[in-house]
């Protein structure tokens, strides 16, 4: 039977219904899916150990949350999931503003329609959707729009006296009656409008002017915070947090192979880009791995965190990199290069608070840093660490000699080639050949890749060619530069002197040459 035809009180109370409060209608469907294997929030990525199973805890007590965690946690989508844990119809009392129970009727209009038309009392259904109420905590918000006040119009329109209980315009969590009210960013909510909220949670009454109404609202709280907004903004007064049952701790993905999945998952890539362009696993991990180094870096606020944003705009950016270069050069395929990835940084220096150090230092050079750290760590995931090698002591040749440090580094052939006064020039913008064929020209690099991956194809070898030069640079083995529409890579000891040189004449006086 769908219940949804049920049209008349009497009708419900006929087909057997009963009603539950929120809570215990989230407890017996999460119950339900728990037991038939179902995933209770899906794509909720990274949290199966940790923050999932502390939700579904919280739950089941009947617990109202707090998610307590950084930005970028996925904390206000936790929320929102749970929606998928409410039945799908409930009844109300047609007209009600509050979603009035049928069966228990809370305000003065749904009162007075089930004395007067008892069992042709009409029924409303709705769905679960429409029981999801949202309120971003701000310095403007008032009691008045979280819980109500007196509507002057419509006493006027009514005619009635403002002592009239009908004169009472309800707020947003009145409203929320029997669904679930989210308050995000709680701490920035002043004081004295989060001391408004005591009541609701505890004793079930609420107050909106002269009125004290018993209204035992029947609402699942779910309440979100940043530990840094305890000493910046403002602070959850601590008689509140005392009647939030469960205190949920979020975090960030704790490895790259959760926080591609997130990344894969939530980027924007349209279908005309997967077409085109070609993203290889490796660039992905170096992507990645920018929000883990950013983590960790002592120019960003750890306080503030780095949002699992930054890497999915990042993501978006690096592909947009690859298709303009694409449609410049009147390219049907490309893939992106390691060099695409300076179209990243501004993903990054919009994404990253950062102290006193880093702003000296400023946003654009600290992101580029951050690139270069990136390459720098995930190098040694695909080829033998540099600093390994460059330690490393050789056990052949006469008693007590040693070979030079370069004849015992693999890269010794690609070296020398910079050595030998060579540089390259990769210019940004510039089609696929073009830097298939300059990257070509240094000695030993081909070689060099084929011996670590002999079965990569064309595209995957071209790109780990790339890879290295960048690998090395980061290792400071050779120099690279950014300039204008091009990276220049060189050999480190002449980039030193010329830059010493530089440095030289600028200290030079005309007396000098006296």
């Amino acid at each position: 039977m769908d219940i949804t035809k049920i049209k008349t009180l009497g009708d419900l109370k006929r087909s057997g219904y009963k009603s539950r409060t929120i809570k215990e209608e989230i407890r017996e469907n999460l119950i339900g899916k728990i037991r038939s294997k179902e995933k209770t929030f899906p794509g909720i990525v990274g949290y199966e150990e940790t923050v999932i199973p502390d939700t579904e805890r919280a739950l089941l007590s009947r617990h109202n949350i707090l998610f307590l965690g950084l930005r970028g946690q996925a904390k206000t989508r936790m929320a929102r999931q749970m929606v998928n844990l409410l039945d799908e119809y409930i009844p109300t009392i047609a007209g009600s503003e509050i979603n009035d129970d049928p069966f228990s009727p809370l305000s003065k209009f749904a009162k007075d329609m089930v004395a007067g038309q008892a069992d042709e009392t009409p029924i409303h259904w709705v769905h679960r959707s429409e029981r999801y109420g949202e309120k971003l905590a701000t310095p403007d918000v008032s009691v008045a729009d979280l819980i109500g006040d007196i509507d002057p119009i419509k006493a006027a329109n009514l005619k009635l006296s403002f002592a009239d209980e009908m004169v009472i315009h309800y707020g947003i969590i009145p409203r929320s009656n029997r669904g679930i009210f989210v308050i995000n960013e709680l701490p920035d909510l002043q004081a004295r409008i989060q001391v408004a909220l005591f009541n609701i949670l505890q004793e079930g009454d609420i107050q909106i002017r002269g009125f004290k109404l018993r209204m035992p609202l029947d609402i699942l709280f779910v309440f979100t915070a940043n530990p840094e907004d305890y000493t910046n903004r403002g602070s959850i007064v601590t008689p509140l947090k005392d009647r939030i049952e469960s205190q949920i701790l979020t975090h960030y993905p704790k490895t790259i192979e959760t926080s591609l999945e997130i990344t894969e998952q939530e980027a924007d890539i349209l279908p005309e880009q997967v077409n085109k362009i070609n993203i290889s696993d490796l660039v992905k991990r170096l992507i990645e791995q920018v929000a883990f180094e950013a983590r960790s870096n002592e120019y960003v606020d750890k306080k503030s965190g780095v949002s699992a944003r930054l890497t999915i705009a990042a993501y978006e950016n690096a592909v947009s990199s690859a298709e303009r270069r694409a449609i410049i050069h009147n390219e049907k395929q490309t893939q992106i290069w390691i060099s695409d990835l300076v179209g990243i940084i501004p993903s990054i220096t919009g994404k990253i608070e950062l102290v006193y150090e880093g702003e000296q230092e400023g946003p654009y050079q600290v992101a580029v840093n951050l690139l270069e750290k990136a390459i720098r760590t995930q190098f040694i995931q695909y080829f033998p660490n540099p600093e390994v090698a460059k330690k490393k002591k050789s056990t052949t040749g006469k008693p007590g000699q040693q070979l030079r440090t370069e004849d015992e580094s693999p890269y010794k052939g690609i070296i020398r080639w910079f050595d030998g006064g060579n540089h390259l020039d990769l210019l940004l913008d510039t089609n696929d050949a073009n830097k298939l064929n300059a990257l070509y020209k240094v000695e030993g690099l081909h070689s060099f890749v084929k011996k670590f991956y002999p079965q990569a194809n064309d595209r995957e070898n071209a790109l780990l060619m790339e890879f290295v030069l960048h690998g090395l640079a980061s290792y400071s083995l050779i120099s690279k530069k950014m300039l204008d529409g091009k990276i220049e890579f060189k050999d480190l000891m002449g980039s030193m002197m010329n830059f010493g040189a530089m440095n030289f004449e600028d200290d030079l006086s005309e007396d000098d040459f006296k």
